[in-house]
């Protein structure tokens, strides 16, 4: 059974206005300590001991530091069970034996010792786990963990740009298996470093030589011949290419796609990197990319800030919909600008902050939204936190789930319309709509009474 087995339950339990006696009796029923447990902020200590008493060890994963008092905190250390005593430790040693990124403080929390004590720890993944969360260790340290005997812990010490590699360890990080492709990826190499990565039969390797932003011209153009997408499309990027080079650089990884090369549409459209170099281009040169047939260097023409007026417009007028997004986050983009992006595609939810929430944005807009034929457009209208009920009447009922959810979390919601959303199909929109801090109580004690709770 899941949580959105019982989505009223769930839902219940997450929401900020729930009181205190309704979270307790929801404790009773698994789904309803889902829901608890996912809450913010504190929890009582009745509510932390219904949980342990109908969840015991695993609602007490949840129950940790600011999460509970210290009294509940000394009820738990000296709880009969054991599985409550040590369920947050245990599910904290279970993420670093899974090598899952684990924040800091939690690690110095459980073992007890301070964070440069834990990186010369006996157990080389919890030595990992330092490296993974510590992100600003001082450099004895790193050297420390560049140096451990195990391949895991010098890979998790390299995986960032951060704290780095002091030149003294370059080649000895370059050659070790364990760490050469995280670091070269982003170290400044030197031609005999650069010649002698690219000696190693890894694809990977040559990837990772491949993005990093300070190869030279003379590097560029060793790459050239070598026939990986990924290796193509970073170099096409490179600012040591002419626009010939780099127009048949894509051309070569389009006709793969084409021909259904998996990893060619991992190049084209899952590759993350970009010319942020053309940022630092005077600005006559940069504007010469304003003319770039590929979308990538649009983009990161559009993120700049002292453009044109003639630029912004071509901008805001890109037949690529990511480019006219990166150009409507400047400071000064017109009301009808931002208008007519999100009317024509929608907001990009994932995101922050969205489109809509730019101080120029006309919001007064938002209610027309809700006659478009994109849900996505549709949507965006819930950005309106005075959304009129007749407008909320319509995407309550909205053929879309996605659009559904958001009218369930609206503040402006009615009683009525909470009522018809807590009936919905979608067992997500169920949860939202259960959730949502404007539910009437009334509705929050029925909910318990039809669960027998």
């Amino acid at each position: 059974m899941t949580s959105l087995d019982h989505p009223q339950l769930s839902g219940l339990g997450r929401n900020p206005a729930a009181p205190e006696d309704v979270l307790i009796r929801l404790t009773a029923h698994e789904a309803g300590r889902h829901g608890v447990t996912q809450r913010r902020g504190r929890f009582s200590d009745a509510v932390a001991e219904a949980l342990l008493t109908h969840g015991g060890g695993d609602s007490a994963v949840s129950l940790h530091g600011d999460r509970i008092s210290p009294a509940m905190r000394q009820r738990i250390a000296e709880h009969p069970d054991p599985a409550v005593r040590s369920a947050h430790g245990d599910f904290i040693r279970h993420m670093v034996d899974r090598e899952v990124e684990i924040g800091i403080d939690l690690l110095e929390g459980l073992y007890g010792r301070p964070r440069a004590s834990l990186a010369g720890a006996s157990d080389p993944k919890l030595r990992a786990a330092i490296a993974r969360a510590w992100h600003d260790r001082p450099m004895a340290v790193q050297e420390g963990l560049l140096a451990d005997p195990d391949p895991r812990v010098r890979a998790a010490a390299t995986l960032q740009k951060q704290p780095g590699v002091p030149p003294e360890w370059a080649d000895r990080c370059l050659a070790d298996p364990a760490t050469q492709i995280n670091v070269a990826r982003y170290l400044p190499l030197t031609m005999g470093q650069f010649t002698a990565l690219m000696e190693i039969e890894k694809a990977e390797v040559k990837q990772a030589v491949a993005y990093n932003p300070h190869l030279s011209a003379a590097m560029v153009a060793r790459l050239l011949d070598i026939d990986d997408p990924l290796v193509r499309v970073a170099v096409a990027q490179s600012r040591h290419v002419d626009d010939e080079t780099r127009n048949r650089l894509y051309a070569l990884v389009e006709a793969e796609h084409a021909e259904g090369s998996f990893a060619a549409k991992v190049a084209l459209h899952w590759y993350f990197g970009e010319p942020l170099w053309l940022c630092e281009l005077p600005l006559d040169e940069r504007m010469a990319y304003l003319d770039c047939p590929h979308a990538v260097f649009r983009r990161v023409l559009a993120s700049c800030s002292d453009l044109p007026e003639e630029a912004w417009r071509r901008l805001d007028n890109d037949p690529v919909v990511s480019v006219r997004r990166a150009a409507a986050r400047r400071p000064d983009t017109p009301p009808e600008v931002l208008e007519r992006l999100v009317r024509d595609h929608g907001d990009v939810v994932n995101i922050a902050p969205g489109l809509v929430e730019h101080p120029n944005f006309p919001r007064h807009r938002l209610r027309t939204f809700i006659d478009e034929p994109n849900p996505r457009v549709r949507y965006s209208a819930l950005a309106d936190p005075e959304l009129p009920v007749a407008a909320l009447q319509r995407l309550a009922a909205d053929a879309e789930d996605s659009v559904r959810r958001g009218a369930a979390r609206h503040p402006n919601i009615t009683d009525a319309l909470l009522e018809q959303l807590l009936s919905d199909p979608d067992p997500n929109v169920v949860d939202d709509a259960a959730a949502n801090p404007v539910l009437h109580p009334t509705w929050m004690y029925r909910i318990l009474n039809d669960a027998d709770l």
